[in-house]
């Protein structure tokens, strides 16, 4: 458990310096049709809240339906050229923290109920 947390935080660490880059690297790409830096780092926000909204689900609600979302939507319908990156390190950071505060409460002991089959919808009988 303590290295799901180590990883949690260190990874916490890594992202968050390249929210530090100078200003001209974040337009960089790692070829030519793919995305900037900035576009990864607003990416990588998003995803982590949509990680987190997960894990609150299925603790607090086991069975949750996991649905997929569309990287290049949010990318295009979230402004992802306009958002500011502070913005985007700030809500990293808080949902990366939350992430690692509920790993640690909840990580190893989380388990469905006996007598819960994931397979219904709840009005089912």
């Amino acid at each position: 458990m303590m290295d799901l947390i180590t990883h949690l935080e260190q990874t916490k660490g890594e992202t968050l310096g390249f929210f530090e880059l100078r200003d001209e690297d974040f337009e960089k790409s790692y070829g030519p049709g793919k995305w900037s830096i900035r576009f990864i780092l607003h990416h990588l926000t998003d995803a982590e809240s949509i990680l987190f909204d997960r894990i609150r689900r299925i603790i607090s609600e086991p069975c949750q339906v996991i649905w997929a979302f569309d990287q290049d939507a949010w990318a295009t319908k979230l402004s992802y050229d306009k958002r500011p990156l502070e913005l985007s390190k700030e809500m990293y950071r808080a949902t990366r923290a939350g992430v690692i505060y509920y790993a640690g409460i909840h990580y190893e002991k989380l388990t469905l109920p006996a007598n819960k089959q994931c397979n219904q919808r709840p009005d089912s009988t």
